[in-house]
């Protein structure tokens, strides 16, 4: 191969393009997951309640600004988390809960044992819901408009500083907008 011909430069136009698809990444935060349903309701489900004997559906989302959490007694994260819900339950936050992938027993004695943040608690056991909202694991949080539509959603752990960033803005705004 000659010094002059084209293909002396294509390890060099790889490594161009890989470092700039790398590079593109680093400055992602890793918790800002895309999901395609933000502007759209929450996907069709009838699934049965953790705590009543009643099945709930997408239009037990509906009515009220509410958070949808995503959480599970196998999450060890979502231990982490709990106390912050049970705060924003005190401070009259509506928060549905789907309990993703878990047994239910566990899960009852977790709530009774931990407290119970959530107005009702979806059981998904087999993780179809989850599937179809784009969960990636738990915990994960959804902002539910009063038209069941979703907001927001955030990957990882609800606390202070994620719900002065995302949520309260967006839950200000809303009421101003007279959806509260």
């Amino acid at each position: 191969m000659k010094a002059n011909s084209p293909w002396v430069f294509l390890p060099l136009v790889g490594f161009v393009l890989l470092a700039v698809l790398l590079g593109s990444g680093l400055g992602r935060d890793p918790q800002e997951l895309p999901s395609a349903l933000v502007g759209k309701p929450v996907p069709t489900f009838s699934l049965p309640s953790l705590m009543t004997d009643e099945t709930l559906t997408q239009d037990s989302l509906k009515g009220r600004w509410q958070l949808l959490n995503v959480w599970a007694t196998w999450c060890p994260t979502c231990y982490v988390e709990h106390p912050f819900l049970l705060e924003l339950a005190a401070r009259g936050v509506a928060i549905a809960g789907l309990n993703y992938k878990d047994d239910s027993a566990p899960a009852r004695q977790y709530l009774a044992e931990q407290g119970n943040p959530f107005t009702h608690v979806i059981v998904d056991a087999d993780g179809q819901l989850g599937l179809d909202l784009g969960v990636y694991g738990a915990p994960e949080t959804f902002l539910i408009n009063p038209d069941g539509e979703i907001v927001l959603r955030h990957a990882g752990d609800l606390n202070a500083r994620v719900w002065q960033e995302k949520f309260a803005p967006l839950l200000e705004q809303g009421s101003q907008e007279g959806g509260a």
